[in-house]
């Protein structure tokens, strides 16, 4: 059975999808059955998915839309066939995303270089808690070497786990995004976080299945 990976957080201009999207193809590039779900209504993850489509002719990735309540039912029929599903989520958090957090094995929580952006994981992170409880904080679009970053770094680790591979704001993300490519498909540093943070990701779902055969 594959595992669910959920990306979420209540804040918009977050960085969900961009994670979502270089994520899943750094997993591709490791030979991995890849499933994405777009539970967004503003459908980013779904443009992106046509523009590589229209670009390549073929898909390396399995496409799914569903709406906060058919998450469940997609996740659990592709999860069947494939080693990762990602979810992108709506910017909130609410009674919609329960369902989606329940699939979860992995909830990923970007956050940006502000104290606004790590308060807003409050709602999500109590919800984390309540039906999944498997959180990591990724820390998205940051200006690499300044004091903000280490401190909202700092306060992040006050509140759930950190991953340790980071995101800088790079042009290349977003650059990328839009022609319906991953930043990860380029060489430069912003194929190396996206590398880092993939095995961090893989390696934390390897501990949650050796944990769970155990007991």
């Amino acid at each position: 059975m594959g595992k669910v990976i959920v990306v979420a957080q209540q804040k918009g201009g977050s960085g969900k999808t961009t994670l979502a999207v270089n994520l899943a193809i750094a997993l591709v590039q490791q030979g991995l059955r890849v499933a994405m779900v777009d539970s967004d209504p503003q459908g980013s993850l779904g443009r992106w998915f046509m523009a590589r489509m229209e670009r390549d002719g073929a898909a390396d990735v399995e496409f799914a839309t569903a709406s906060a309540w058919g998450v469940a039912y997609e996740c659990r029929k592709l999860r069947a066939s494939h080693d990762v599903v990602i979810v992108d989520t709506p910017p909130k958090a609410d009674s919609d995303l329960r369902p989606a957090l329940r699939e979860a094995d992995l909830v990923l929580v970007p956050v940006m270089a502000s104290q606004m952006d790590l308060w807003a994981t409050d709602g999500v992170l109590d919800l984390v808690a309540r039906e999944s409880g498997r959180a990591l904080i990724i820390l998205n679009r940051m200006a690499t070497g300044t004091r903000l970053a280490d401190q909202i770094a700092a306060a992040a680790e006050q509140v759930a786990r950190v991953a340790e591979a980071r995101l800088a704001n790079r042009v290349a993300y977003a650059e990328t995004l839009g022609q319906g490519r991953a930043a990860v498909e380029q060489r430069g540093p912003a194929e190396r976080e996206v590398r880092a943070l993939a095995q961090e990701v893989l390696a934390d779902l390897a501990r949650d299945g050796e944990q769970g055969a155990a007991a």
